[in-house]
């Protein structure tokens, strides 16, 4: 679809690539794009970009619930403690991705996030402090700009920063998609009717660590 926009069911209109499906939907509407600070959601949404490497986040998508069940909740310090048993466990897991180093990566980030939280506070007051600025972002966003976004100079550095502290699978396209997911930025396309909600959202919530 050229512009990226489809005219829906409900009269209104969205960035097309939810594709009709329901669930997929409701994230686009609901949570894609909204800034979240909460440090166990941040931490879910950069190991599940990790996992989706290569696979559709439709797929992750409706996997996870059961993500969640199997990681703690994405509680960062309890993933930290899991063991090579819970390793083989979680491998025969059909209800997961079942991908060994995506899972043994997701065990060392924790780690390395609890070292990053107690650095500057939070994972939130981390992450936010490497928001673009205005300047930085384009003026308008079509599809054909956002085609472009698959990587940006500041999810190359954050990208780079992280592997210097010890983390894996947070190469700087799934970090980017992770800024995405986790509205650091605002990539729902102008025209869509959700755009301006995040907009007012982003500019109500207060950054961590500031």
């Amino acid at each position: 679809m050229e512009s990226g926009l489809a005219k829906e069911p409900d009269g209104k209109t969205r960035c097309w690539w939810h594709g009709g499906h329901a669930d997929y939907l409701a994230y686009h509407d609901e949570e894609w794009g909204w800034p979240v600070d909460d440090d166990f959601r941040l931490f879910e949404k950069i190991c599940l970009e990790g996992f989706q490497a290569g696979l559709s986040w439709l797929t992750i998508l409706r996997k996870r619930e059961r993500f969640r069940e199997v990681f703690a909740g994405f509680d960062f310090e309890k993933v930290a403690r899991f063991t090579t048993r819970r390793v083989e466990k979680l491998v025969g897991d059909a209800g997961i991705v079942r991908h060994r180093g995506k899972i043994e990566s997701t065990i060392n980030n924790a780690k390395q996030a609890i070292r990053l939280a107690e650095e500057f506070g939070s994972l939130g007051a981390y992450f936010w402090a490497h928001e673009p600025t205005a300047a930085q972002r384009p003026r308008r966003l079509d599809h054909a700009t956002l085609s472009q976004l698959g990587k940006t100079a500041e999810s190359i550095a954050l990208s780079k920063d992280l592997k210097k502290r010890g983390w894996s699978f947070v190469g700087p396209t799934t970090v980017y998609a992770f800024m995405q997911a986790m509205g650091m930025v605002n990539d729902h396309l102008s025209g869509c009717h959700v755009r301006s909600k995040v907009e007012r959202a982003r500019k109500q919530f207060r950054r961590p660590g500031r």
